[in-house]
């Protein structure tokens, strides 16, 4: 079941690129990688952004374009887990295909500049608040068109953001290195819960597979990701669960079982918990707005 879900959630070569808004209690997405380009745009929210070595603070009005594969997450800051139903996080994401107008990017003078700034991205780029009224003014628009208008709007924004010279790198240089050292140590760690995180799996089992004994493998995992193995696995569940909930032709018990969890009642109570909605009552908002 889970390939045939993914391949139903996957930009497509019909559809290389996938734009939405987004007005969440809080971020739920764990740490986590995928062979798309993505942009994420700050409308409200604040907290900490995870991208490849670096962990920095994040706050309205930030744009973040994070490469292909680079591991990430954005945590709110506790203020939005509180239940004050006045604070939101909003904004905008774009994911685009890596195979998105790549002759063209590659070889063709006219994109030298997106080349350089996709190049770039592998180490992630922060566009700082208020660094082009142009860039937001897209990124607020792009979701809201189709078709080849979305297409010309999207160029558009590539072209604004490889102009903005005020861009940051988010991660250091050595950052491939440290992910290849004692991130690639992270990275097998992440890859091999990403294609796990739906079956029981213990302490034991995956500081075995790290190579390393459980006392180390917790402190370790919480340095490099900043949550402990159990929550980090409980929210590669809900944050999954999320992802089928737009799909509405898959029922929740369905769903529970995908993601893991032993029982729908379980599922259920963890999901309200963590995202401040019954699976039911996000669906519906998700789907109808």
């Amino acid at each position: 079941m889970k390939n045939i879900m993914n391949e139903r959630l996957s930009i497509s070569k019909s559809y290389p690129l996938k734009a939405r808004f987004y007005d969440y209690e809080h971020f739920t997405y764990p740490w986590h990688f995928h062979p798309e380009y993505e942009i994420i745009y700050i409308q409200e929210s604040t907290g900490v952004r995870f991208v490849g070595n670096s962990k920095e603070k994040f706050r309205e009005g930030d744009v973040f374009l994070i490469g292909t594969n680079l591991p990430h997450y954005l945590k709110s800051d506790e203020i939005f887990h509180a239940g004050d139903a006045q604070l939101r996080v909003k904004g905008a994401i774009i994911q685009f295909e890596k195979e998105f107008m790549h002759h063209s990017i590659a070889y063709y003078p006219h994109f030298i500049k997106i080349k350089h700034l996709l190049d770039e991205s592998k180490q992630g780029i922060y566009f700082p608040a208020g660094c082009s009224p142009q860039l937001i003014k897209l990124l607020k628009t792009i979701p809201l068109e189709t078709g080849i208008d979305q297409i010309t709007s999207f160029l558009q924004l590539l072209k604004e953001m490889s102009e903005i010279t005020s861009r940051q790198i988010i991660s250091t240089s050595d950052a491939i290195i440290d992910i290849i050292h004692d991130a690639s140590r992270i990275d097998k760690i992440i890859s091999y819960l990403n294609k796990n995180y739906n079956r029981p799996i213990d302490l034991y089992e995956i500081s075995s597979f790290a190579a390393m004994n459980r006392t180390a493998f917790c402190r370790f995992f919480k340095r490099k990701t900043g949550k402990s193995f159990k929550n980090y696995i409980l929210e590669m569940r809900i944050g999954y669960a999320c992802k089928l909930l737009l799909i509405d032709d898959i029922n929740i018990s369905q769903i529970s079982l995908e993601c893991g969890f032993d029982t729908i009642s379980y599922f259920n109570k963890t999901f309200k918990k963590n995202t401040g909605y019954t699976p039911t009552e996000y669906r519906k908002m998700m789907l109808t707005g």
